[in-house]
């Protein structure tokens, strides 16, 4: 099997996972567990992606109830060293197994540390996985939208929870519902395109999801008309960049992305660190704020915007991941203090009622 790049770069190693070719745009991940949580958050979709771990597969794949989404959404796996041999309580079958019943290419035997240097210094590179014959040429799943190809097609709620949400499904990880239904929140889960700012609800949650958030018009739209009912909106990841977007801000691409768990991330406020776990391949321009605006945090490494807020009304958003999975949790206090807020005015919206 061979990984074919843009750059002309050629890459040989064996095949484990489905016998055939795929195209893509090569990033990487730098995590060292959580291969299961990786392969099916949608925000991979269009992408090969390249572990830097040097082992993966030793504990093979759960049941799908811990899935961030219903299939593996990742184009393409290249890793280093791929273990057949899997020991784990909770394991259900091989990774092998996996890719091969998804139709899911996979190499093994790569130098994935020199091929992460290469992406770290050339950026992000087009790819195409070839199992067996010539490449058939280059895809940028960049100049898709999608958000359309992985958004859920139709409104579905979770939990009972006298406080409700708006989730916006834009790629949405089922952790960002788990968390919220867990802190007793009834989430209304609609598609990326749907106009929501005719129901009823407490909170707008933006989801997390794949490619240049400039191609969800349509969801944009629909945020800055939300703005106009001055109810609480929270962005998560590529809701962070919507939610800027809507306010008049710019977004631009990163030379190679954040996509582990492990990315810094401080409070402008505080200048408190919290450790985060990313996956993103663009972020907000900070400094296209409009008035009214500011950042709330930054990348410790490399400056660049990790979250936005408005100073005098209820918007708040972040480019990293509070619901982590897999990764730290030390910002789930976000979900916390939203699910709060959103609390308080329903309490004072009873009250008024009675």
């Amino acid at each position: 099997m061979k990984l074919y790049l843009k750059d002309g770069t050629v890459i040989e190693g064996q095949s484990f996972g489905a016998k055939r070719s795929a195209t893509g745009e090569v990033v990487f991940n730098t995590g060292m567990v959580g291969y299961p949580e990786a392969l099916t958050d949608p925000s991979y979709a269009g992408q090969i992606l390249v572990l830097t771990y040097p082992l993966v597969g030793n504990y093979g794949v759960p049941d799908k109830a811990r899935f961030e989404s219903d299939k593996i959404q990742v184009a393409g796996l290249v890793v280093s060293e791929y273990s057949e041999n899997y020991s784990h309580s909770t394991a259900k079958k091989s990774l092998s197994a996996w890719l091969k019943e998804s139709g899911v290419p996979a190499m093994t035997g790569v130098d994935t540390r020199a091929l992460t240097k290469r992406l770290r210094e050339r950026g992000v590179i087009l790819g195409e996985l070839v199992h067996s014959g010539k490449p058939k040429g280059f895809v940028d799943p960049n100049k898709e939208n999608l958000v359309a190809l992985v958004s859920q097609k139709r409104k579905r709620i979770y939990g009972t929870g006298k406080v409700k949400i708006i989730a916006v499904d834009c790629g949405m990880k089922e952790n960002i519902v788990r968390s919220l239904v867990e802190r007793g929140a009834k989430v209304i889960r609609v598609p990326w395109d749907y106009d929501f700012t005719k129901e009823a609800y407490d909170g707008l949650l933006l989801s997390n999801g794949p490619g240049n958030p400039t191609m969800c018009e349509q969801t944009i739209a629909h945020i800055r008309k939300a703005m106009e009912k001055n109810k609480p909106i929270l962005g998560v990841c590529l809701g962070n960049q919507l939610l800027a977007l809507a306010a008049g801000a710019k977004t631009y691409k990163l030379k190679y992305g954040h996509r582990s768990q492990n990315q810094p991330c401080s409070d402008i406020s505080t200048q408190r660190c919290y450790i985060t776990s990313q996956n993103h391949g663009f972020a907000v321009d900070g400094k296209t704020l409009p008035a009214g605006w500011e950042e709330w945090f930054v990348n410790a490494n490399d400056g660049s915007n990790e979250g936005i807020r408005h100073k005098s009304k209820p918007w708040r958003s972040v480019q990293f991941h509070p619901e982590a999975s897999p990764g730290p949790t030390d910002t789930a206090w976000i979900f916390d203090e939203f699910i709060a807020s959103l609390k308080k005015g329903r309490a004072l919206k009873d009250d008024c009622a009675a």
